[in-house]
Order: C-alpha cells, then sequence, then structure tokens
C-alpha cells in the first residue's frame, strides 16, 4: 500500500460488519486440537491450509504489531509483512476507532489468508482508541459481590470487539494481585483473592465469548506477585510448586473448566516449574506444554506475552524467540522482533529436528480452525457509519451500574456517612479536592446535595506553606470536612504520584477535623492515610464515579462494594454496607378511618366512568389523601377510544401546565428559601438576555402572579410552516444530526439556533404592564430559565435532583420517552397540523417541545402516586422522608392570594374568591380559601386543601385525540364534581 491511501479493497470481503452483526454473535468454546475431516471448521482449515507454502503456513503462527495513529512509515510495513510474509494477524494498539477500521479492512483485503485480528483491551476499546470512552479497571470490578455486571462487561468487551472487526481480546487479567507493590498489575487484577479473582474473571470470559470473540486469561503462571515488570526485565517468582497450585492456577483451573478460547503465557522465571537459567516461562516446555497443555488439560490457543518484551528479548532476538517459543508450546506467537526472521528461525529449527513438521502442521491447522469458529470463513467489512457512537452506546450505563455497586465504604468511624442533605442543625461543611485542578463533578454533586457547602481545590503544584494557610481557615470556619482525593498515578512508583504537600493536607484534616476520605483510583494509595477515621474507595477518577460517590456520601444509594485488597490492614473482602431507609410510600386506609365515607366516595366512579362514556376523555387517574394517607386510589378506562390498552397506576400523564407548580414554582421556593430569589428583584437581575429589552423591568413577584403584561401565548410553531401547513424541511429534519438536535416529535428534529429565535420572539413580542392579570405561559418560561441561570443546571436536571429523586419519585420528570416504554406514557393529540402524527411521549405543548421538552410552563410527566408524595411534602410544610424540601412560611405566602386583580397565588392557581355565589364554583364549592394548585391543558388538575388536610390528583389526557377541541372535561365539570365529592364524603 505504499504511497496509496488506505481503502476498502474487494480480495475477499464484501459483507458489512455492523452493529447488527456485533448483536448477534455465536457463542465460542475450547477447540480440540484435532477435530473430525468431517467438521466444517477442519474442512475449512485444511482448504486454506493446501493453499499456503510452507513459510506461509509457518506465518499462520505470527501477530505483528499494528497502529492506526503513526503514519504512513508504519502502514506501509505492516503491508509488508502481510503481502510479504503473509502473517496470519495483527494486534491493534494506539490510534482512531475509524482510522483502525479503514485500516482493517484494506489489511484484510490485502490478505491471503483472512487476518486473525486482535487487541489488548482489559478496559475496553478506550484502553486504546481515542474518542472511544473507557471503562474501569479489573480491580473495581473485584469489588462486586454481583458477578452479572463483570458478565456485562465481558459481553460489552465482546461487542466492542466484534463492532471493530476484532476477533481475540487479550483479557481479562487473572493474575492474583497479592503484591501491593506489583508495578505492572496491580489494578489491572480483580484483586487478592483467588476466589474472587476466579469468579470476575470467569464471568467476564464468559460475557466475551457469548458476544462472538475470544478472550484470553493472562498471565500464566500467575504475575501477581512480582515486584519487577516484565516490560523491562525477567521477574522471578521463587514459590515452590504447592504454594503456585494453591493461588496462582487456581483463577486459571476455573477458567480453563469455564471454556476460555485463549490463554497468555507471561515471561516469568519460576524455578518450581523450569530451573533452567534465563528460560522465561513463555519459552518453557515445562511451563506451556508439560504444565497447561498436559496437567490442565488445555486444548485452546497458547498465546505468549509480547515477545519484544524485555523478559525475553533480553536472551532471544532475530526470531529466535519466534522459534522457542513455539518449542515449549505456544500456538500463537505475538509481537516477535521480525516476522520474516521469524519464519527463516523456526524453518532451520524444523531442518534441526528441534520441531517436526506434523506438529508445526497441527498448530497452523489450530489456529485455522479458530479463525473459522470466529467467523473468518466469511467476509467481514467493518462499517464505519455511526462507529464511535455505536462503541460508546453502552458504556456509560454499565459504567454507572459499576460504580454503584463497586465503591466500598472501607471505615466509618466517626459515622459521618450518609451525610443528611437537609441536616435540621446545619454544621458548616466543606470539601477539599486534593489533587484536582478545578471544579468536577463530585464536587457539583456534593454541592447540589447541600447548596451551602464551601468547595476548596488543592492542585499537586502547592506547597506545604499552602498547606498551612488553607488548615486555618478550615479548622476557623468549618466542623466538617470531606476530602477527595484526585489525579493520582495508577502504579506504585514515588507515592503512586502524591506529592508530600498533598499528604500532609490530608492527614492534618483527618486528625484535626471531623472528616471523610474519598480516594478516586487505586486503593493501595490508602496505605498513606490509615488514620482516617473514615474513608471510601472509589477506584476510579471519571465523572460517572464522582457521582456515584456523593450519592453515597448523601444517602441517594447505599454502600455495595467490598475491598478487591488488604489496604491499612483492613483485609480485602470487608466493606460497611447498609441499607438506606425506605421512602415513605402514601399508607392506604379505609376512608372511615379518617372520617370519610366509602360510600359516598364511591359515586366518583360513577363520575369517571360517566366522562368516558361521554367521550370527555378515554381515562383518567384519580387519587385523593385525607390527613396524609390513600383514602382513593383508582383508574378507569384506556389511553384511546379504541380500548387496547388500559390505564393502570403506572400510566404516565402528560401534565401540560401542572408543570408551572410541580417544577417552576417550587424550583422558585427553594432558591428564594436560599436566598437567591428576591420576589421584588426584576427579570433584569437575573437574566442577562433581557437587559436592554422592556422585559428587564419586570418584577418576579409579578410574572408569579401572571400580572407582568406578557402576552397570553405565542404559537412559535406557525412561524415555521409553510404555507401550506406542512413544517419546514430546513429547519425540521426526520433524523437527528449535528444540526438538528432538539427532538420536537418521532422523527422530528429541529435545528437547534432556532432556539434563540423563540427568545427573540418573547423579548419583541408587545408588553402591556397595564393589562393586570393575564395567565401567560411565557412567565413561566422565562421563570424557567431563572432556575437555570441561578443553578448552572437545566431545570429538569435541577428538580430530579432537587425533589424527585429524594421524594422517590419514579415516574416525575421530563422526556419520559428517555426513561420509560412507550407503553407506560398515555398520547395526547393526532396532531394534523405541524407535527402531524399521534404525540406519545414528547410534550403536547409545541412550544416546550420545540424547546427540546424542557421549560417552565409545560413538559413534565407523572403518575397520580407521585404527585401526591410531592403535594404531600407541601401539605406537610416542605417535609417530607425526614428531609426539609421548603421552608414552611414560604408554602404559605405562595399558596395565599397574591394580588387584588386575581385569584392568583404565586404561582399556584387558587379557588375564585366568591364561589358562594358563582353559578361554577372553582374549583369546588366547599374548597377552603387555603387551597392551592393548578390545571393543566392535556386533562389534569391537582389541589392541595390545607384547612381539610386534603390532597387531590386527577390525570386524564382529554385532548386524545382530537387536541383542544373537546370540551366535555370542563363543559361535564368532572375534576369539580369529583373534588366536591371528597368533601362530601367528609361531612
Amino acid at each position: 500500500m505504499t504511497g496509496q491511501a488506505v481503502q476498502q479493497g474487494p480480495t475477499w470481503q464484501d459483507r458489512t460488519f455492523s452493529q447488527e452483526a456485533a448483536l448477534s454473535p455465536a457463542p465460542l468454546q475450547q477447540q480440540k486440537d484435532t477435530l473430525g475431516q468431517d467438521d466444517p471448521a477442519a474442512q475449512w482449515a485444511d482448504s486454506v491450509f493446501s493453499t499456503l507454502t510452507p513459510e506461509e503456513r509457518i506465518a499462520q503462527l505470527i501477530m505483528i504489531r499494528a497502529h492506526s495513529n503513526l503514519g504512513q512509515d508504519h502502514i506501509d510495513k505492516v503491508v509488508n509483512d502481510i503481502r510479504s510474509n503473509k502473517v496470519g494477524g495483527v494486534i491493534f494498539f494506539q490510534g482512531g476507532p475509524v482510522r483502525q477500521a479503514q485500516l482493517t479492512n484494506y489489511y484484510q483485503s490485502i490478505s491471503k489468508v483472512p487476518l486473525l485480528v486482535s487487541i489488548d483491551g482489559e478496559w475496553g476499546l478506550g484502553m486504546r482508541l481515542d474518542s472511544v470512552i473507557s471503562l474501569p479497571r479489573n480491580l473495581m470490578l473485584g469489588a462486586l459481590q454481583d458477578s452479572t455486571l463483570a458478565w456485562q462487561y465481558g459481553h460489552l468487551l465482546g461487542e466492542q470487539c466484534r463492532r471493530m472487526g476484532i476477533h481475540i481480546d487479550f483479557a481479562p487479567d487473572m493474575d492474583v494481585n497479592n503484591n501491593p507493590n506489583n508495578p505492572v498489575i496491580n489494578d489491572r487484577s480483580f484483586g487478592e483473592n483467588k476466589y474472587q479473582v476466579a469468579r470476575m474473571g470467569v464471568a467476564t470470559i464468559q460475557g466475551m465469548q457469548a458476544a462472538g470473540i475470544m478472550a484470553c486469561s493472562k498471565h500464566f503462571p500467575g504475575h501477581g506477585d512480582t515486584d519487577v515488570d516484565s516490560h523491562l526485565d525477567l521477574p522471578v517468582i521463587g514459590k515452590s510448586r504447592a504454594q503456585l497450585d494453591s493461588l496462582e492456577l487456581y483463577p486459571f483451573r476455573q477458567a480453563i473448566a469455564a471454556g476460555v478460547g485463549s490463554i497468555m503465557v507471561a515471561h516469568l522465571y519460576v524455578p518450581a516449574i523450569d530451573k533452567r537459567p534465563n528460560t522465561p516461562t513463555s519459552i518453557s516446555y515445562n511451563a506451556t506444554t508439560k504444565l497447561l497443555k498436559n496437567e490442565l488439560d488445555f486444548n485452546g490457543l497458547v498465546v505468549t506475552d509480547a515477545l519484544e518484551m524485555k523478559g525475553i528479548a533480553k536472551f532471544y532476538s532475530k526470531g529466535e524467540e519466534a522459534l522457542q517459543s513455539l518449542l515449549a508450546g505456544n500456538d500463537l506467537l505475538v509481537l516477535p522482533s521480525t516476522a520474516e526472521g521469524s519464519v527463516a528461525a523456526i524453518m532451520r529449527g524444523i531442518k534441526r529436528g528441534q520441531i517436526s513438521w506434523p506438529e508445526v502442521n497441527k498448530r497452523v491447522k489450530k489456529v485455522l480452525v479458530a479463525k473459522y469458529n470466529l467467523g473468518l470463513n466469511k467476509p467481514q467489512v467493518i462499517d464505519t457509519e455511526h462507529l464511535t457512537d455505536d462503541l460508546n452506546a453502552k458504556t456509560d450505563t454499565l459504567k454507572k451500574q459499576i460504580a454503584e455497586q463497586a465503591i466500598t465504604l472501607v471505615k466509618n468511624d466517626n459515622r459521618l456517612v450518609p451525610f443528611k442533605m437537609f441536616p435540621i442543625k446545619k454544621e458548616k461543611l466543606a470539601v477539599v479536592a486534593v489533587g484536582a485542578d478545578a471544579s468536577n463533578t463530585f464536587l457539583q454533586t456534593v454541592k447540589s446535595y447541600r447548596p451551602d457547602v464551601d468547595v476548596f481545590v488543592f492542585t499537586s503544584r502547592q506547597s506545604l506553606q499552602e498547606v498551612a494557610v488553607l488548615m486555618n481557615k478550615l479548622q476557623r470556619d468549618y466542623k466538617q470536612v470531606i476530602i477527595s482525593l484526585h489525579n493520582y498515578n495508577r502504579r506504585p512508583a514515588n507515592s503512586f504520584g502524591i506529592t508530600v504537600a498533598e499528604k500532609v493536607l490530608v492527614r492534618q484534616l483527618q486528625q484535626e477535623m471531623p472528616s471523610v476520605l474519598v480516594a478516586f483510583g487505586n486503593p493501595y494509595a490508602l496505605q498513606y492515610f490509615c488514620e482516617a477515621p473514615t474513608i471510601m474507595a472509589a477506584y476510579e477518577d471519571d465523572d460517572i464515579t464522582q457521582k456515584a460517590a456523593a450519592d453515597i456520601l448523601f444517602g441517594k444509594i447505599a454502600p455495595r462494594g467490598k475491598l478487591p485488597v488488604t489496604v491499612c490492614n483492613i483485609p480485602s473482602g470487608s466493606g460497611i454496607t447498609y441499607e438506606l431507609p425506605k421512602f415513605i410510600t402514601l399508607p392506604k386506609i379505609t376512608p372511615e378511618e379518617v372520617g370519610m365515607r366509602s360510600a359516598v366516595l364511591n359515586e366518583i366512579d360513577g363520575i369517571a366512568k360517566n366522562m368516558i362514556d361521554q367521550g370527555a376523555a378515554p381515562g383518567c387517574q384519580v387519587l385523593a389523601l385525607k390527613d396524609g394517607r390513600v383514602v382513593y386510589d383508582k383508574c378507569f378506562g384506556f389511553y384511546e377510544y379504541n380500548r387496547w390498552e388500559e390505564v393502570t397506576p403506572s400510566s404516565i400523564y402528560d401534565l401540560a401546565s401542572v408543570t408551572k407548580i410541580c417544577a417552576t414554582t417550587i424550583s422558585i421556593m427553594r432558591l428564594y428559601d436560599e436566598g437567591k430569589v428576591k420576589l421584588d428583584d426584576k427579570l433584569g437581575d437575573y437574566l442577562p438576555i433581557v437587559k436592554g429589552t422592556d422585559k428587564a423591568n419586570m418584577r418576579i413577584r409579578d410574572i408569579l402572579l401572571h400580572q407582568a403584561g406578557l402576552a397570553a401565548f405565542i404559537p412559535f410553531y406557525k412561524a415555521t410552516l409553510y404555507s401550506n401547513g406542512m413544517p419546514d424541511t430546513v429547519l425540521y429534519h426526520k433524523d437527528a444530526d449535528s444540526l438538528h438536535t432538539v427532538r420536537v416529535a418521532d422523527h422530528m428534529y429541529m435545528d437547534s439556533n432556532y432556539v434563540g429565535v423563540m427568545y427573540k420572539t418573547m423579548l419583541d413580542s408587545k408588553l402591556n404592564p397595564r393589562q393586570g392579570y393575564v395567565y401567560s405561559d411565557m412567565d413561566f418560561i422565562f421563570l424557567g430559565k431563572i432556575v437555570e441561570q441561578l443553578t448552572g443546571k437545566k431545570l429538569n436536571e435541577y428538580v430530579k435532583e432537587t425533589f424527585y429523586d429524594p421524594l422517590g419519585l419514579e415516574t416525575t420528570g421530563f422526556r419520559p420517552r428517555e426513561r420509560f416504554p412507550l407503553q407506560r406514557i398515555a398520547p395526547t393529540e393526532f396532531e394534523h397540523t405541524f407535527r402531524m402524527q399521534l404525540i406519545r411521549g414528547d410534550v403536547h405543548d409545541p412550544g416546550a417541545a420545540m424547546f427540546g421538552g424542557v421549560a417552565g410552563h409545560a413538559g413534565l410527566f407523572s403518575n397520580a402516586n407521585d404527585l401526591g408524595v410531592l403535594l404531600q411534602m407541601l401539605l406537610n410544610g416542605g417535609r417530607y422522608n425526614d428531609m426539609q424540601f421548603i421552608k414552611p412560611e414560604t408554602i404559605q405566602m405562595f399558596s395565599a392570594y397574591g394580588t387584588p386583580q386575581s385569584r392568583r397565588g404565586l404561582g399556584f392557581d387558587k379557588p375564585e374568591r366568591d364561589n358562594a355565589h358563582r353559578k361554577d364554583p372553582y374549583p369546588a364549592a366547599s374548597a377552603s380559601p387555603l387551597t392551592f394548585g393548578h390545571t393543566g391543558f392535556t386533562g389534569t388538575c391537582i389541589w392541595v386543601d390545607p384547612q381539610y388536610k386534603l390532597v387531590f390528583v386527577f390525570l386524564s389526557n382529554r385532548v386524545c385525540p382530537l387536541g383542544g377541541a373537546n370540551l366535555k372535561l370542563s363543559t361535564l365539570h368532572v375534576r369539580e364534581r369529583i373534588l366536591e365529592t371528597l368533601y362530601k364524603a367528609m361531612k
């Protein structure tokens, strides 16, 4: 390929190796050295073998180095080895996924025999390839108690490899790391307990091979108890054979029993196995053939560790290392110093009688059979479209699951963990990020739980003198401190790179203040901080692990991990675990227990059924609480009038304008409590975007009361339609791309730049400060932006972290399609203009949809039960699950009548003041003046009456399928009649 660009060749490839192929693997098993001649694999191997010259047959045993980031000279060298020396395979190292895929396609196209493509990707392809997300090291998996996650880990490794046209991943590492100072294995191991190493290793192997690739256990006979890096020299293991049998060999025995496809032999000097001087196990007949193949009965591929490593290269070179490896019993010779020289050396060995042609041919056919079993009898071409996205698609989800199950609470002597999110007695808390360079996800997550926390960053460049200054401030101003340790090295040399100043700071803090130490990295580094009263081992230092650690610190999730290694004389297998208190669920009682009559409540059934019969809505959920307990909870009807899908308690509804109070208003109330929002401030004090416009001087109080002078509604979507009512095909695309990222509906994505146009339209809209009360969506769009501006988070993220998650709400949230199957979400309108489809799982409100499904006026979804919890929290004076979310006086102020111009409170809707004289009282004749709540356009309402300690939730999709034209829910007064029935049941 000299002088040519990488291209896809036609020699033997015409099948695309895509994501679909990656998800339909064939299982792998160990192969026998000899197969029957009627076996398809043997037949294919024989047919290929017969086309090869003697030199080409030997070359099938050789795997050469390949990179996708080293330029044309390197590519030319690889091409020469494939074309001229007919090597059997390549092992890829650093580069990029698309570049590697293109090279793989090209290399396969020029190879006489399909290449065995491999990679050394112990923690996924991200170990080697840029733009691919890495998985955790094995040591973090060793902290897991559930081997299912190790299987999923292995399966994801396999899926990634298949997507990239890789057939062998030289993983997992099954060394028992019982030397804390091991310079090369260390956190690549599953730990120091042979049973845990075997359990997690076998699960990983089974997951990999279920995905259709070959796994490789390494480094036989065990590299865990060394203090020399075999890349640099030959390590010596001075254990007896009995000691090796009882520890190092145990995981390999289990891997063989589980059917591992290959085993890599290390470069180790083990006198108990082979006493000959300068004889690494990789070239030891005693180790490779007598022990591994004969005694342990391993029939899979035996693979050398890299033959370029100093552990062997210091003794053999120029291809002689390949001959010695073959004589020992290896099948695949990985990274010899020269492919051509290796073939020549083996040919010389055959001529000298050191090894016979039948033995060599048997090894060659064994490799060819492996190629057949890995699918190389059929053409394979890697499809590069969406390649990186496919490789990363499942990584973060699995990393989150592993982090939440593996992070280990090692000590909790001062009982600080879990911290209270909303402590009654506030003690000033600081977080000191040691080794960090700036704010990170851990610090941000801690601050989301405790907004009052102060953050300090102590970098590795700071001096001992600066330790004293920081210590003085912390001891003077704070009662507790969380210490997070970041960015230290993964290997033990030079104290893992932890500086003297960092050590001194951490030790002083743990000695002189109530503290918690969280180590984001190799847990062996905890050896320098054993006096810490409370220690958490987090194993990795990425965003996902940092968030999970903060979640455990503040009791969102419970610690589950166990130490995979001994640290601070705390043995492996140790770890504090506990169950968190269950969220307080809404207790159900008989109505009579709280003075209500069941017979009267049963009248609600008739009202709901009549609603369905009259076509006011196809179905609904009705929930009522009295004194904090459920007295009525029933579902009626179906999602649509076709009666196919029945409404259940888990059904999720579009709340429409109920979003205004159950997301935006409660957020403003919380920020008011924190002193971040003042009601008489002006909009321009919070939103830079409105400065210089007539919207800048609108008071926050007036916005909450809908009397700031804004127009009621702007139909943003109409400006994006052609004259025939069809959506603009430039502005909207069927599929998402780098420009069209805003999901508006199914197969409808909007140009994200248009969101700015919408805000400009709002700013340019007419303002009429004298118009008095006009109910407006724009009021709450602006308020939602205030929440985002002050918190630095999207509205959906803020309410989830601040309210919904701590309250244990499963369904309440924005963008439900991202979290739930469509079968749980009730559809709304079939739009005949704009989106021209049945809206299901996307927000019904067109404007909110164009804002990406998250806006201050609409976009929230929920079931009735979760809303009941949220509303009961408000009725409890802002307290629930022993947590104070909003101050009681703030709730009283916001929920009271706020203006003589209307019935409104601050954000909340309220009863009409003259209900006693109205023909149609709102929301019910008996509702007390203390009542507050809201209704929603889709057919929803929520009401809280503090006087009667009553909560009422009604959810329906009255807009399905005709939209707002169906007014029967209002004309039949369904919601009003049900609420009045609740009052009637109390009389």
